[in-house]
C-alpha cells in the first residue's frame, strides 16, 4: 500500500487579497488533501516567523530567497511514494522555505504533486522549480492552483484534482 507525504508552507496573519486569517490557506487546501487521502503532513515554519502585517512579511520574505532556515528538516522520505510539495506562490514560485525543506531529499522514485494557493498567479513556475528541487521524482507538471480566498471552501476542487 502506498504512502504519501504532504510537504507545506502555509501563514496565517494578515494575507494579500484576504486581510486578517487565524490558519493560512495552504494549510486549509493541506488538511483536505489529508482528509482524502490518508497523508501524513509535514508544515515546514520559519526558524523565525514572519511579521503579522502583510508588507513586511513581504519585505522579510524577499531577504530570505535562498537562505530560509526553519525550524525542523525531513531528513528521510523513503517511505513514502507520493510527495505533495504545496505553497502559497511568492514572486512566481514557492515560498523561499519551501527550497530549504526540499534540500537534500532524496526524491529517486517518487510521485510528487504540486499545489499553490495565490490571488492571480496560478502555479506560476512553481512546477518546475519542483522539478529542479526533486531530481529523480516524477513530478506532476500540471498539478492544482487554488485562489487563496477560496481556499476554505475547495474541498470539492481538491477532491476532482485527487
Amino acid at each position: 500500500m502506498s504512502k504519501s507525504l504532504i510537504i507545506y508552507f502555509s501563514r496565517a496573519d494578515e494575507n494579500y487579497s484576504v486581510g486578517y486569517i487565524d490558519k493560512g490557506n495552504t494549510e486549509h487546501v493541506a488538511e483536505f488533501v489529508q482528509e482524502l487521502t490518508g497523508a501524513e503532513m509535514f508544515k515546514v515554519e520559519p526558524a523565525v516567523p514572519y511579521a503579522a502585517d502583510y508588507k513586511t512579511c513581504i519585505e522579510e520574505a524577499k531577504k530570505r530567497v535562498g537562505n530560509a532556515p526553519i525550524r525542523e528538516k525531513l531528513t528521510d522520505i523513503s517511505a513514502y511514494d507520493t510527495i505533495f510539495v504545496m505553497s502559497p506562490i511568492y514572486w512566481g514560485t514557492y515560498a523561499p522555505e519551501i527550497e530549504t525543506a526540499l534540500e537534500g531529499l532524496d526524491f529517486t522514485g517518487k510521485h510528487v504533486r504540486v499545489v499553490s494557493t495565490h490571488e492571480g498567479s496560478g502555479l506560476a513556475s512553481m512546477p518546475s522549480d519542483v522539478k529542479k528541487m526533486c531530481k529523480g521524482a516524477d513530478v506532476d507538471m500540471k498539478g492544482l492552483a487554488i485562489v487563496g480566498s477560496q481556499a476554505k471552501n475547495s474541498k470539492q476542487k481538491v477532491a476532482e484534482w485527487l
